[in-house]
Parts: structure tokens; sequence; C-alpha cells
């Protein structure tokens, strides 16, 4: 009999696992990058529906959803730190 190293299955687990972390880590990154241009955009669409007869302030639907003005800070670095923790684990778990 020979030991069996590791199955398909494992490896691609393995794998999956470094790619959500690596994914979860620079979509973070890349909001916090974001966060000036996300700032001037939501503050020149606030000035639009303020307007009397804006077409962005529609009276049929009053409760619209909302948008985040920027990425929370504090949400965001745990998010990317977590992000960072499940890739490097990943990674490590590949090379075994």
């Amino acid at each position: 009999m020979h030991p069996v190293l590791g199955s398909f299955y494992d490896e691609v687990l393995r794998e999956l696992i470094a790619a959500m972390g690596a994914a979860l880590f620079f979509g973070n990154l890349y909001a916090l990058v974001r966060r000036g241009r996300d700032a001037d955009r939501v503050s020149a669409r606030t000035v639009e529906r303020g307007r009397p007869g804006s077409p962005v302030r529609s009276p049929a639907k009053p409760s619209a959803r909302r948008e985040l003005a920027q990425a929370p800070i504090g949400r965001t670095i745990g998010f990317c730190v977590l992000g960072f923790v499940v890739m490097i684990a990943g990674i490590a778990s590949l090379s075994m």
C-alpha cells in the first residue's frame, strides 16, 4: 500500500481558502485607496438630490436604497487584516 499524500479535493480546498483570503484582503485594500474619491462622488450626488425637481430625487420611490459615503475605516481595516491572515494560512497550508 502506498501512503496517500493528499487528495485532489484537499488541495482544491486549500487553494480556495487562499484565494478567498486574498480576495478579502485586496478588495478591502482597494476600498481604502478609493475612500477619497468616494467622498467626492457622494458629496456631489448629495447636492444633486437637494435641488428642487432633481431627477435623482424620485417622489415615486421615497425610501430608495442608501449608499455609504465612504468605506468605514475600522471595519475595512479589520476585514483587511482578517483577509491577510486567511490568505497567509491558506498559502502556508499549500506547502504541507
